[in-house]
């Protein structure tokens, strides 16, 4: 029993503190003997509750202590060869360490990475050999985002298994010299049978990775494939996580209980250039947040060199130096020597270095962090596997340059490191045995062993058992039926008298599509919190919003006919606010066809502003990764958002989609040309099976469609057509204007001024899309360019507007430099307006007249044009400007 404090004897008082600390300690250590874990927390948060009822503040400790979770007493048995699985790795690290080094030697400054895989080596291994599913595997492939920096040991494995031969590696960051080369990271675009996932820029795997996870659980609840065994694996560094993606959506993992997701991050204390928390800890700071957010937390600090030791810890000694030192100090214990580290590390308190009094300078030196055990992973990676209800962050503490030695290991120039003299390879083989002849080690050479030598046969083996090689990128999902032609039947026949939006007739034609009886459950809607917004809500009901609980509650709307309905196997992906969670759902939804095996349609529609603005870097992600799909940015244009002003009026990204080579960009004006490009997306993207994706623009301005012409279908798919023409032929007065999305309508009514007013006759063309003549006719040049010999190829905007005279005049709700990308292929002169310059909250009468591209300022620029060409006298300009009622003194919108 505890007795009465002695206040006379403060020396008395500490040693009776100290017995009861004991007494308490001991007391847990017998519950947890006897009646387990649970037990013990049951006790735990008893203890809370009655401190707390004292009125006692028992603060949340938000982290675990600086230790292994799993400790020795649980590990499993290790069960493979650990021999055999130690030289296959140095095989491994040799082959990579030599590809970085000869691909520098002969091109120096051509970069790669050493020292990232140096730390990662043994995280990678034990997942290849034990954990990793291939494709083949009876429960379905795992999905592996791989560190990018990882690289060159992904490529140095695949050349051990057969899939890339020496050239390859010869040629690493080569990828144009002959024989064939490898790409600098991980790019599904260059290397469409080996890479699944783009995952070098910086943040974008976490976001990925949580997505891919909810999506596969999104499949199965939809009865579309059975994903129940598949494990996401992402793999990332410490440095990594200060990118705003690598946190920013992990609630939601834990929120939708992604027990099927794994976070491995590789903690090797350094980024690019020093310690990522020089002055902290990296380690607690993440397991923190990560246990914060509800995720199961599993710490791998030390390897099984430091077990004795915390096996005589029974006070806490270890564990509060451990706690205590900073990571910058632990980053200096790997570049010092062992009597340094029993100075600085156990001599700070005369328990720790009675521990290691025994221990030589040598011994105490190579301590192993457990990133770099075999073991001490594998319990981690088991434990993780098995884990449910939460998903499971692994922080595993590596030495960024593993194996290295002094030119690089743990110093702060490591992750530059490109290169080894031949000391410095001699010592690096040695250290991991590589049978390599001392005449031979200078060159760097790179290694396989014999086939049938037993790592060889292991390596195959582990492999075998696991369902085959990985990463391993397959396109085998069959192709879609494509819908009946009824089902685009109502945009194709216009609005007749009624006015409506671009928007209503894509939520109409999405409707129709989702009830299509070929593809209806392939379609992926996905909303950033918008749905209203966009006029979606009739879908809640139709298809439902996908929820993994389904409804827990009464929506406040029930009674309505609207109401938002929730449910396990809704078809509406409703993110909330994250445009940039909704991208990583896209690109899920839209590479399904490799990683699933199975085409899934996903729609995404958002405010266009917040689309290549804001998530550019995930889009240019989703054109790497081959992903299809439909990115339609909604309530676009500069002009056609009123009210909302300039953080929400759009006149962009149609110039920003340029530089995304398989990404098509259509600007649609009428319903009919939406049906016709969404009809020949699913045609490429899911019959055909292209490796293509479409941005549309979609507005929320109502006005009449008219029906589709006669013959515009090509038209519209390669860009522009003829809209409209005059009675008065080729008259050498004649204008030609341009318009797109919306603005079309501008240019119809700047038509009837031009004719009414004036008698110039006009013709008026609908430009669906600026992108698709530009890339059309760039490519027309280089055929000329490089086949002097052949008939010369025509662009189509040449075509369209050949045999034509007069002025050529553009008008686009975008900016100028949109329409004046075709200038070079126009036959006459060419003038363009756009919306240049920061908006404004005003209607959309008003912000036209700000950015000059209303009727009347398209009117003028095309008379002026006409002065120009010296088809009118220059006071009919003055007289125009007054007439139409254009003050030359307003702001100008690009500098005011």
């Amino acid at each position: 029993m505890t007795m009465a404090r002695d206040k006379t004897s403060p020396d008395a008082n500490a040693e009776q503190i100290s017995a009861e600390n004991r007494e308490w300690l001991e007391s847990l250590d017998f519950v947890y003997k006897n009646e387990g874990p649970e037990r013990v927390r049951d006790l735990l948060q008893r203890l809370e509750d009655r401190a707390t009822a004292h009125g006692v503040r028992v603060s949340f400790p938000g982290n675990t202590p600086y230790i292994n979770t799993i400790p020795a007493s649980e590990q499993p048995p290790f069960p493979g060869n650990r021999t055999i699985e130690r030289r296959i790795k140095s095989f491994i690290r040799w082959n990579a360490m030599a590809m970085v080094v000869r691909a520098n030697r002969e091109n120096p400054g051509i970069g790669g990475h050493i020292s990232s895989f140096a730390s990662a080596a043994t995280l990678f291994e034990i997942g290849f050999n034990h954990f990793f599913r291939g494709k083949d595997h009876p429960d379905g492939g795992d999905i592996i985002y791989f560190q990018g920096h990882g690289a060159p040991g992904i490529y140095a494995r695949a050349f051990l298994e057969g899939r890339l031969s020496e050239k390859h590696l010869e040629n690493f960051r080569m990828e144009m010299a002959p024989g064939g080369g490898l790409s600098s990271y991980p790019h599904p675009w260059l290397m469409p049978e080996f890479w699944e996932f783009p995952t070098v820029s910086m943040g974008l795997t976490s976001l990925s990775a949580i997505y891919q996870a909810r999506f596969n659980r999104y499949l199965e609840h939809r009865g579309i494939t059975d994903t129940s065994k598949r494990t996401i694996w992402a793999f990332m560094g410490d440095g990594e996580m200060d990118e705003p993606e690598s946190l920013g959506a992990i609630t939601l993992a834990s929120r939708e209980r992604l027990d099927n997701l794994v976070f491995v991050i590789n903690c090797n204390l350094q980024r690019l250039d020093g310690p990522v928390r020089g002055n902290g800890k990296i380690i607690q700071e993440l397991g923190a947040a990560f246990r914060g957010a509800g995720w199961n937390v599993i710490k791998v600090i030390t390897g099984k060199d430091w077990d004795p030791l915390w096996a005589q810890d029974s006070d806490g000694a270890l564990v509060k130096r451990f706690t205590e030192v900073v990571d910058g100090q632990f980053q200096k214990y790997v570049t010092e020597s062992g009597a340094y580290i029993r100075k600085d590390f156990f001599g700070a308190d005369p328990r720790l270095a009675k521990m290691v009094e025994n221990y030589s300078d040598e011994q105490i030196r190579t301590l192993n962090r457990g990133g770099h055990d075999s073991d001490k992973v594998y319990a981690a990676y088991k434990s993780a596997r098995e884990h449910k209800g939460q998903p499971t962050v692994i922080l595993a503490y590596t030495v960024k340059g593993y194996g290295l030695g002094e030119s690089g290991e743990g110093k702060n120039i490591t992750h530059q490191q490109k290169k080894l003299n031949e000391e410095e390879l001699v010592k690096f083989r040695n250290k991991f045995g590589i049978p390599i002849s001392d005449e031979d080690v200078a060159q760097a050479p790179f290694y396989r062993p014999p086939d049938d030598s037993e790592e060889m046969v292991y390596l195959r083996g582990r492999r075998e058992a696991l369902g085959g090689f990985v990463p391993e990128r397959r396109e085998a999902a069959p192709p879609l039926a494509a819908p009946a032609d009824s089902v685009y039947a109502d945009l194709l026949r216009g609005s007749g008298d009624r006015e409506m939006a671009t928007t209503m007739s894509f939520v109409a034609l999405l409707a129709a599509l989702l009830k299509d009886k070929n593809i209806g459950k392939h379609i992926v809607p996905i909303v950033p919190d918008e749905a209203r917004t966009f006029g979606m809500e009739s879908l809640f009901r139709q298809v439902g919003i996908y929820s993994s609980l389904g409804q827990l509650y009464e929506p406040v709307d029930q009674d309505t006919l609207l109401y938002y309905k929730e449910a396990v196997d809704g078809a509406i992906l409703e993110e909330g606010i994250t445009e940039a969670g909704s991208m990583a759902s896209f690109i899920a939804a839209g590479t399904s066809y490799a990683t699933h095996g199975i085409n899934m349609i996903p729609f995404f529609i958002f405010y266009s502003m917040f689309g290549f603005q804001r998530i550019g870097d995930f889009i240019w992600m989703a054109g790497d990764m081959r992903a299809k799909g439909f990115l339609l940015g909604g309530t676009a244009g500069r002009t056609t958002l009123a009210g909302e002003g300039l953080q929400h009026q759009d006149g962009q990204s149609h110039l920003l989609a340029y530089p995304v080579p398989n990404l098509l960009a259509f600007d649609p004006a009428f319903a009919y040309e939406l049906g016709v490009i969404i009809r020949d997306g699913i045609k490429r993207m899911y019959v055909e099976n292209e490796n293509v994706f479409y941005y549309l623009t979609v507005m929320n301005e109502p006005y009449k469609h008219p029906p589709m012409p006669e013959g515009v279908e090509d038209g519209i798919l390669k860009g522009m057509y003829r809209f409209t023409a005059s009675d008065a032929g080729d008259a050498p007065n004649k204008v030609h204007l341009f318009g797109s999305g919306t603005i079309l309508n501008e240019v119809i009514k700047a038509k009837k001024i031009l004719e009414d007013d004036y008698k110039i006759p006009v013709d008026v063309y609908s430009v669906t899309s600026y992108k698709s003549l530009y890339w059309d006719a760039m490519s027309c040049d280089r055929h000329n360019l490089l086949n002097p010999g052949e008939d010369e190829k025509v662009p189509h905007v040449a075509q369209v507007l050949d045999g034509t005279k007069g002025v050529y005049v553009a008008a686009s709700d975008y900016v100028q430099a949109l329409p004046a990308s075709i200038a070079r292929w126009v036959p006459g002169r060419f003038y363009h307006l756009g919306t240049d310059g920061y908006g404004r909250s005003s209607d959309r009468k008003g912000l036209r007249e700000l950015f000059e591209v209303d009727a009347r300022y398209i009117a003028l620029t095309a008379l002026r044009a006409l002065v120009a060409d010296g088809h009118l006298e220059r006071g009919v300009l003055r007289g125009a400007i007054a007439d139409l009622g254009i003050d030359p003194g307003k702001i100008n919108p690009l500098k005011d």
